[in-house]
């Protein structure tokens, strides 16, 4: 009897020679363990490989336990002795600009009090460890000294104190967000709405309301001696009192742990700063130059006059010889790192979008109420649908689609819930952290180069993953509706795997359809961005390339105006889309007889030059998305970009993007090849491009901005780690998002990076101390 199907009827079985025990039929062999072949399974079955997927071992327990033993991280003393030198070398800095902040509080206070501040007390603020503090105005987290009202316990932060007294409060801003019209299905295919164009507000009425909303706010004053009254109901407190600054930890806690700090630092001749031997890194030569020949490297860009261009990629396998060394070298650098071939190292359970389901069904069946139905999003339109979890894995590998043969693209909205990963697939939750490498930092226990393992054990932790992503995908790039995570950045470092793809082959005829559709989106979008109609085409290029002049030119014609940090346009004409240039030069080079139009979509760029890097039609092949991410330093100017040209991209229901508060953090735009070109030729900034295989791990720095599109339906599963070169970047970030409106997606303050800085440096100061004595 086969263990899979538990049946005798199918023909022939394979008995496993290790056990002895168990058989698998050949059908069962096919369609769930396609990649072993007879001779693997005749020499140790699934079972003894601890990576069956039938459903009696799914509901054991056995297999979970073994796994977590082995990858249960284990560091010599020599090594927990090693990173605890360089956490401090990295966190004591950022330790002493929170004692620098709450030293300057302190002489305010001892000012407001009339004593000296060596003479101040503090009363200690009643907070439990699993009590989250956080800023009632701007909401970001309080790791120690803050202010708070005695009678209604308002808290605020010292930075917001600072603000307040300058007279210019950032935090807390409240803003009307601008909700974009539904005109229909027929609309988001090219047909004309029955409605009209959708106007953006007008500028005396945003700015009425503005006001209205932050005048409250900025009638919020300090008093002459430098004390803060509580603020009025409508914003948050009672109106009564002042706030009294209080502390968290006991009062002199960090003045004494950065003196210990240091006084170590002096004993072991630590330089407060990244320190690596004088041997230079394997991937430049003794010029300087670029080793074209290491085969860990991956060209990613073609910037001039930098080395950058390319990205340190090795092999799994390879990582186990010591390449941490490495590894942290480009990183440091704020340079993303791809890892191949990460699964062979886990047990080689199967990332099988029905292995997942049942894996997950037997769970929910057990412990859980029934989550049979799931939330996805539509590419098309951004809107959230309901589907049936079975219907959408078969969708995943069979493909969708809408009425005229138009591929329906639907995004997993969080399943299973991050949170909840490692109770309902506890079998691939274990298989992800197997796989992971430089567990010195991606172990979400006990990697002791990852910061965030260092907070209390009872303490609010944030949600650091794993995380899965799934999402269909194809080839074609369709323009609207594509399978794409929008640019944004993340508040924290992050590992991506790519752990399973699905090719979804479209027929001709839904080529052809799909090619019919993009004529009629060419022909709305040259109708909404440059006023052309099929009768007028005056004002159309005759040399076959995009009109990207007139666009800019109508662009600037039309009035736009700023209120704070957010940017509106007014005017009835049409706007620009994210991807009618890509249609124009698609369908001019259709025309022209330059190339076929379904190769074109086909190849979506990847076998020509795509910002300046050639990607190889193979990579496209193997892989299943294509990623953009763009160095820190290029942050700002990429901003620039976007708030010039906000006005050509479109975003919910197909609608032009009309309101910007943030270029990145709103995660509202997509940059197609067309703008990566332009961003270049405007800015001289491109980004690094790559697709990522199955397999593949890739490490993304905090505070690079990305974006990824998928060429193939994929599952990837995704975990956040903050390491001690990046804490700099996640500060920053935090002081972004604090500035950002309320009801804003990324304004909240989750990650407590200030927080954990603390309590890793404590770690690392315990460790050293211990090993001194």
């Amino acid at each position: 009897m086969c263990h899979q199907c538990q049946r005798n009827d199918k023909g022939r079985v394979v008995r496993c020679m290790l056990c002895k025990r168990k058989r698998y039929c050949i059908p069962c062999l096919t369609n769930w363990y396609p990649k072993m072949s007879e001779e693997e399974i005749a020499d140790a079955c699934p079972v003894c490989r601890d990576n069956c997927n039938c459903k009696a071992c799914m509901r054991m327990s056995g297999p979970v336990k073994r796994l977590e033993e082995s990858i249960n991280v284990e560091f010599s003393h020599d090594e927990k002795i090693l990173y605890s030198r360089y956490l401090l070398q990295k966190l004591l800095p950022y330790v002493k600009h929170i004692i620098q902040e709450q030293m300057k509080e302190v002489v305010i206070e001892a000012k407001i009090r009339g004593v000296l501040p060596e003479q101040m007390q503090l009363m200690q603020a009643v907070c439990c460890n699993d009590e989250r503090v956080y800023c009632n105005n701007c909401r970001t987290s309080i790791v120690d000294f803050h202010r708070s009202c005695p009678d209604c316990n308002y808290d605020l932060c010292l930075m917001c104190c600072c603000e307040i007294r300058d007279g210019y409060l950032q935090g807390g801003k409240k803003e009307e967000f601008i909700a974009y019209e539904d005109k229909g299905f027929d609309y988001l295919h090219g047909n004309r709405s029955e409605g009209k164009v959708l106007n953006c507000p007008d500028e005396s009425h945003v700015e009425s309301n503005s006001q209205q909303k932050n005048a409250a706010t900025s009638g919020w004053k300090a008093n002459a001696n430098g004390s803060i009254p509580c603020p009025p109901k409508d914003l948050g407190g009672c109106g009564n009192g002042l706030l009294e600054l209080r502390c968290i930890f006991t009062e002199h806690a960090l003045v004494q742990l950065t003196e210990k700090a240091e006084e170590i630092a002096k004993d072991l001749n630590l330089h407060l700063g990244l320190q690596f031997s004088n041997q230079k890194c394997p991937c430049y030569s003794s010029k300087g130059e670029v080793n074209i020949g290491n085969n860990n490297l991956r060209k990613a860009a073609s910037r001039e006059d930098t080395s950058d261009n390319y990205l340190y990629c090795p092999e799994a396998k390879d990582i186990q010889r010591g390449e941490l060394e490495h590894f942290q070298r480009h990183w440091a650098n704020g340079e993303p790192v791809i890892v191949s071939n990460v699964l062979e190292n886990a047990s080689g359970l199967s990332w099988e979008p029905m292995v997942m389901w049942r894996a997950f069904r037997q769970i929910t069946n057990t412990n859980y109420e029934q989550q049979l139905e799931v939330k996805a999003l539509d590419c098309l339109d951004w809107s959230e649908v309901e589907v049936n979890i079975h219907q959408f894995f078969k969708g995943y590998k069979d493909g969708c689609f809408h009425g005229e043969l138009w591929p329906k693209i639907l995004k997993l909205k969080d399943w299973p819930p991050s949170n909840e990963f490692e109770k309902l697939l506890p079998r691939h939750h274990v298989e992800f952290l197997c796989c992971l490498p430089f567990k010195e930092y991606t172990h979400p226990k006990s990697g002791l180069l990852n910061v965030a393992t260092k907070l209390p054990e009872h303490s609010i932790k944030p949600d650091m993953g794993p995380k899965s992503y799934i999402a269909y995908g194809v080839a074609q790039e369709l323009g609207r509706g594509d399978s794409v995570t929008r640019l944004h950045c993340d508040m924290s470092d992050a590992v991506n795997v790519l752990t399973h793809i699905a090719d979804v082959k479209l027929t001709e005829k839904q080529l052809a359809s799909i090619t019919k559709s993009k004529q009629k989106h060419h022909v709305q979008d040259q109708l909404e961005l440059y006023g052309i109609s099929s009768k007028n085409k005056q004002n159309k290029p005759s040399d076959g390339s995009s009109d990207f002049s007139a666009c800019t030119k109508q662009s600037s014609d039309r009035v736009g105006f700023q209120e704070g940090e957010v940017y509106f346009e007014q005017g009835q004409d049409g706007y620009p889309s994210q991807s009618g240039n890509n249609l124009v030069r698609e369908f001019e080079m259709k025309e022209s007889g330059k190339t076929n139009i379904v190769k074109e979509c086909q190849d979506n760029g990847r076998s020509s030059e795509t910002s300046g890097n050639k990607i190889e039609e193979g990579e496209a092949v193997e892989g299943g998305a294509v990623w953009d991410i763009f160095r820190r330093q290029d942050g700002p100017k990429l901003q620039d970009y976007l708030k010039r040209h906000f006005r050509e991209f479109r975003y919910v229901h197909c609608q032009p993007v009309s309101q910007v508060f943030h270029p990145i953090h709103d995660q509202s735009f997509f940059l197609t090849m067309e703008h990566k070109e332009k961003l270049k030729k405007e800015c001289g900034i491109e980004p690094w491009t790559f697709v990522q295989r199955l397999g593949e791990a890739v490490f993304i720095p905090a505070g690079c901005p990305h974006q990824v599109r998928n060429i193939k339906s994929c599952i990837k599963v995704a975990l956040d780690f903050v390491s001690p070169e990046n804490v700099g970047e996640c500060v920053r970030l935090t002081e972004e998002f604090r500035v950002l409106p309320h009801e804003h997606r990324t304004q909240e303050d989750k990650l407590e990076v200030k927080k954990m800085i603390v309590h890793a440096l404590c770690d690392a100061v315990n460790n050293l101390d211990e090993n001194a004595r």
